[in-house]
């Protein structure tokens, strides 16, 4: 089993890569992925490639300890940074060659343990903060519409169908994300089957009952609307998500209904 602090580094590029898409993203339009690797375009259009010999590859330079130590300095400081926390670099450092040397820690196990848990507080509060500051910015966004509850939408496609209400069940198409704009959840081609509109989380139903079908909408959903101040699976406490979803279609309660998105029968659109 990995201890605590071996289990902090191996976050750290994950979250170092959070910081950074986090201070390069979009108000009101979250990214839907970067361009494909290799010089290669939307549409499926070669785009310049890497200086050379047509067709050929560039060759990766060669890498050694330096490179992956400084990276890893990299990221943990990106990271600090991000969180907007302080880091004592002379600590780590101390840290890392104490290890390294097989030397007796300055600190005991237990104070190590302790220090790692409030440093996790710490860090659970900048993302809490984070997500509450985009939202702040995103209400500003160009076509941003907010709702007294704090959902926050934007129309992308306009419908003239059917609107449900609480007792109907959709079918939708949908893709969740998190406001650095990674993935966690999408419908499968062809759309969701029926969800009933009883199992979704608060920030889509109040969507839903103002949506038509054919309509397209963005939804910016703060966590009270959504998992709250304890999470859940893959999506952590006090997070806004972000949805683009397409409504296909309303059935009435006699239909049958299908498995809603969240859980070990749901993906990402969380029952209440």
């Amino acid at each position: 089993m990995k201890s605590p602090l071996a289990l902090l580094l191996l976050g750290v590029p994950l979250s170092a890569a959070w910081v950074m898409a986090q201070e390069s993203l979009p108000v009101g339009t979250p990214p839907q992925g970067g361009a494909p690797a290799g010089g290669q375009q939307p549409g499926g259009q070669r785009g310049p490639g890497p200086a050379g010999a047509p067709g050929q590859q560039a060759q990766a330079p060669p890498t050694d300890q330096r490179h992956y130590s400084y990276a890893i300095g990299l990221e943990l400081g990106a990271s600090f940074r991000g969180d907007k926390l302080p880091l004592d670099v002379d600590s780590v450092v101390a840290g890392i060659r104490d290890a390294l040397q097989a030397k007796d820690p300055r600190y005991s196990p237990e104070l190590c343990q302790l220090a790692l848990e409030r440093l996790h507080e710490l860090q659970m509060a900048a993302h809490a903060r984070r997500n509450q500051e985009f939202l702040v910015q995103n209400a500003k966004a160009q076509g941003v519409q907010t709702t007294p509850s704090g959902l926050q939408y934007k129309v992308i496609k306009s419908g003239n169908g059917a609107t449900p209400t609480g007792e109907d069940s959709v079918r939708v198409n949908y893709r969740g994300q998190f406001i650095d704009g990674s993935v966690f959840d999408q419908s499968e081609a062809g759309g969701s089957p029926p969800l009933s509109m009883k199992h979704l989380i608060p920030g889509w139903v109040e969507a839903l009952l103002q949506m038509k079908v054919g309509d397209k909408w963005r939804l910016f959903i703060p966590p009270s609307l959504a998992y709250g101040a304890e999470g859940r699976d893959t999506i952590p406490p006090n997070s806004t998500l972000v949805f683009d979803v397409e409504l296909l279609g309303v059935e009435k309660p006699t239909a049958p209904v299908g498995a809603a998105p969240g859980s070990a029968e749901r993906t990402g659109v969380a029952p209440k």
